[in-house]
């Protein structure tokens, strides 16, 4: 009897484990969802056109401004 109560209670904290895991993924997928979405930058300067003093850099294809 006392290996039958052993066995449950271990099966009990290793799906208990299982599930606190699986809601700490689940959370913090949620959390980088929100920050994604409600995280929006100013409109930010921008190169207008191509310059040729300044390399490496890229104007913006649309700007949101």
């Amino acid at each position: 009897m006392r290996a039958v109560v052993h066995r449950l209670g271990t099966r009990f904290w290793v799906l208990g484990g299982a599930v606190a895991a699986l809601l700490l993924v689940v959370g913090a997928n949620a959390h980088l969802l929100y920050v994604a979405f409600e995280a929006r930058p100013d409109c930010v300067d921008h190169i207008r056109m191509p310059d040729e003093t300044r390399p490496g850099e890229f104007r913006a294809a649309k700007s949101a401004c």
